[in-house]
């Protein structure tokens, strides 16, 4: 359900950077005064996305044809992932699938992870483990919830502590360009200062106003810190400046520098991450690898989440499983039809696929995308309706083997799945209770079969009680209420059942060709089809 609500609104993400707006805020650049984005050489990927940079949808131009490096802001593993990580992550894997699936792109994807930090040394004098051991945990609690939301991992992840060496480098070049400095307490920062109007590139801050106080070893208020001194007892590595740890914003720089170079084509994170960490970074690797452009394109999210978005995409989820359901009984003879008007629906498929394109292509538009094909869906369920009487008319089953066909493709590329087997509950006993349910609907349904069925003609042998008096319509007419009244307790025992599912969740609906069941979680259905024999 989370992908699906992240594939709605996975083309929402955040507009303009952020800024304080307060009162006493720094000066801020005008639109003017900003440095301007600068379109990148390579190829055109096809698509025109949101550019935090340029603040505008920009043509994605890649360095390498039909290949795209991404850099992923990973967590900080101090405690368990949460709504805002999981709505990030859903929706940038929504737009990897896309850029994949629909246009052919090979994203090679690093992401890193930072597994020492103040929160994670803090949380782990508070649990009394080492902050190495307490990471480790966080790290793989992550990495199982992600899989549990169908995100697909990065080709690679990088952990702070494993590149240590390659940070103090970084750091050591940055401080011979002549970019940061080291003070007596050991601490190594960043000079703001020293960029000018080189620095503010995703915000609007200028570094060039007055500071503040500052209580601290920095020469400047807006100085941000690039080797941390080692505090009594705290996990530290050693340094030309004495044992310490790396501060945050150099990790990223460091760890995508070391896999692409300065060569980047997509960086990504949630809008909180704009200012300072993603600003910090792109003056950090600006200045080590001596470019004017490092990273072309900042994708950002905002957590867009309420109870009616939820509510919105169970109804969705709903209609989509109906109609895949329902138009695989038609395929199978289950569900009697009048004649489909074929040329129709071919012509609402091949026009969804189009839009389906176009909208991927217009800044990853998935809400446009999904419309469309809610709208093919309308079309297809107008024409299944069912009737009471078979005319012999042929079934069409081809086109409606398409549609489902392209739909589950379509969500399958974005993480989704919609197929038969599918079962709202989790876990290792997922596919034996669907196995068990299909078999106990299948039984309840030839039971409901045979109470239902009664004789169309009558007996030729008087029923006990019977005169030789009475007609055979009237002998008919009294073996059938006899019939119905001998068989109506399986049919209370099937309603009986039916009942006691239904508190546990299950619910059980008797259709003319077939019986659904359903397990209910959170008022989510996922439905479930079984024929009746």
């Amino acid at each position: 359900m989370a992908m699906l609500r992240g594939a709605v609104a996975a083309a929402r993400r955040c507009g303009p950077g952020p800024g304080t707006g307060k009162a006493g805020a720094p000066r801020r650049y005008s639109a003017a005064e900003r440095r301007r984005w600068v379109p990148p050489a390579g190829r055109d990927s096809g698509i025109v996305a949101y550019n935090s940079r340029s603040r505008s949808k920009e043509p994605l131009v890649l360095g390498t044809e039909g290949v795209a490096t991404w850099y992923s802001c990973g967590p900080t593993v101090y405690d368990r992932a949460h709504l805002g990580h999981a709505s990030s992550y859903v929706r940038f894997d929504i737009i990897r699938r896309i850029m994949t699936r629909f246009f052919g792109i090979e994203v090679i994807m690093v992401m890193g992870i930072t597994d020492i930090d103040d929160k994670i040394i803090k949380r782990a004098n508070e649990m009394n483990i080492s902050p190495l051991a307490l990471a480790r945990i966080y790290e793989d609690d992550f990495k199982q919830d992600m899989a549990a939301l169908k995100v697909l991992p990065p080709t690679v992840y990088m952990r702070v502590t494993d590149n240590i060496p390659h940070i103090i480098s970084f750091i050591k070049k940055i401080i011979a360009c002549g970019q940061a400095y080291a003070t007596s307490q050991g601490n190594v920062y960043f000079d703001v200062k020293s960029l000018g109007k080189r620095y503010g590139v995703l915000t609007t801050i200028c570094p060039d106003t007055q500071d503040e106080a500052v209580e601290s070893d920095k020469r400047h208020g807006k100085d941000f810190a690039l080797w941390k001194a080692a505090k009594p007892q705290e996990l530290s590595w050693t340094s030309p400046w004495g044992k310490g740890r790396p501060g945050w914003h150099i990790e990223c720089s460091t760890i995508s520098s070391a896999v692409f170079g300065k060569q980047l084509d997509i960086h990504t994170g949630g809008i909180d991450l704009a200012f300072p960490h993603h600003e910090n970074e792109i003056a950090q690797c600006e200045v080590y690898h001596q470019c004017e452009q490092w990273g072309n394109y900042f994708l950002h999210s905002a957590v867009e989440f309420s109870d009616e978005s939820m509510e919105d995409a169970k109804h969705l989820h709903q209609a989509i499983s109906s109609f895949i359901r329902d138009a695989n009984a038609y395929i199978k003879g289950q569900l009697v039809c009048d004649p489909v008007r074929e040329d129709i629906l071919w012509e609402r498929l091949a026009n969804t696929k189009v839009t389906v394109k176009a909208a991927f292509a217009d800044d990853f538009d998935t809400s446009r995308a999904v419309a469309a094909i809610m709208d093919l869906i309308h079309h297809g369920n107008r024409q299944l309706k069912a009737v009471t009487k078979d005319a012999g008319s042929p079934r069409s089953s081809v086109v409606y083997g398409s549609i489902i066909s392209y739909i589950e493709g379509f969500f399958n590329a974005l993480g989704m799945s919609f197929g038969e087997r599918q079962v709202a509950l989790g876990g290792d006993n997922s596919a034996v209770l669907s196995n068990v349910m299909d078999e106990l609907v299948k039984f309840r349904a030839k039971v409901r079969h045979y109470a239902l069925a009664l004789p169309e003609a009558a007996g030729t042998v008087p029923l006990e009680g019977a005169t030789a008096a009475k007609g055979p319509e009237q002998e008919q007419k009294e073996k059938r209420q006899q019939l119905m009244q001998e068989r109506k307790p399986l049919l209370e025992a099937c309603d009986s059942l039916r009942g006691d599912l239904a508190a546990f969740g299950i619910h059980i609906k008797d259709r003319a060709a077939v019986s659904t069941w359903e397990i209910v979680e959170g008022g989510q259905a996922e439905q479930q089809t079984e024929k009746k024999s």
